[in-house]
């Protein structure tokens, strides 16, 4: 099999781009100029019926990973709603204020996408009352650390917890602002993983830097596929839209598909 190609979208548009151009599989996002966050309802309706496997990326805002547990309770709720959608997974992380991984509150969020933790429910749907009801959400889901691993001291002693935890596969740039530049370490890291989890590059992968990543080992990708766009008038001057807006592009996609073959 070739490598597997995940293309991140926030935008319903960019879904029907990344299908159009071939993408293997979805991460779904909303605000992907900050490195993405929880996506809505509505798109993540609209991705169950797209017919590509799709994971979600669980981020309640944009900043660090350090979670108060508000926010770790938000995630819960935002992954029970992920496998209630039918999903194929969740994108995740978590650290501590030294930049190692956050064992304990990943080991959390990891039971409730194992389904090992529960939806809470009254008739209506809503979550609410000190004494809930709780429905068991069946089914197998993928689990993948995201670039928190890219603010550790340690990658290989977080590469460890994060096969311990259950992740199938970790998002990385190597540490780097750039997987290209991180490549050196991401092999290591291929190496270090000798296929009981997957290390999947991701953050400026284009056709020109394909070659380079094919050579680590690795067997999947992650990429935007984006395009720039020039916006103007009025939501510009309002502050509605950047001036310019990156979308993920069918030709973009494609082009990195024949480069990755």
């Amino acid at each position: 099999m070739g490598i597997v190609l995940e293309v991140c979208v926030d935008t319903a548009e960019g879904l029907a781009q990344a299908v159009a151009g071939g993408a293997d599989r979805i991460e779904l996002c909303a605000a992907l100029s900050v490195g993405g966050l929880t996506p809505s309802a509505g798109l993540i309706a609209v991705a169950a019926r797209c017919g590509v496997p799709v994971v979600a990326m669980i981020r309640p805002r944009a900043g660090d990973f350090v979670w108060p547990e508000a926010e770790v309770a938000m995630m819960e709720v935002e992954i029970a709603a992920i496998r209630a959608a039918g999903l194929a997974g969740v994108v995740l992380g978590a650290s501590l204020p030294d930049g190692r991984l956050d064992v304990p509150v990943l080991r959390r969020l990891v039971a409730a996408a194992q389904g090992d933790r529960f939806l809470q429910r009254n008739r209506t749907g809503a979550f609410e009352g000190s004494e809930p009801e709780f429905s068991k959400i069946p089914g197998a889901f993928d689990l993948v650390l995201h670039r928190c691993i890219d603010l550790v001291p340690d990658m290989g002693a977080a590469l460890e917890e994060a096969v311990g935890l259950g992740f199938q596969r970790i998002l990385t740039s190597g540490g780097e602002s750039t997987a290209a530049a991180g490549a050196a370490r991401i092999a290591e890291l291929v190496q270090q993983a000798a296929g009981r989890i997957t290390v999947m590059p991701g953050s400026g992968v284009n056709p020109g830097n394909a070659a380079l990543l094919k050579g680590l080992g690795i067997t999947e990708v992650h990429a935007s596929c984006s395009a720039s766009r020039a916006v103007t008038g009025r939501v510009v001057e309002l502050g509605f839209a950047p001036s310019i807006w990156r979308q993920t592009d069918a030709e973009a996609v494609r082009a990195l598909r024949a480069a990755l073959e």
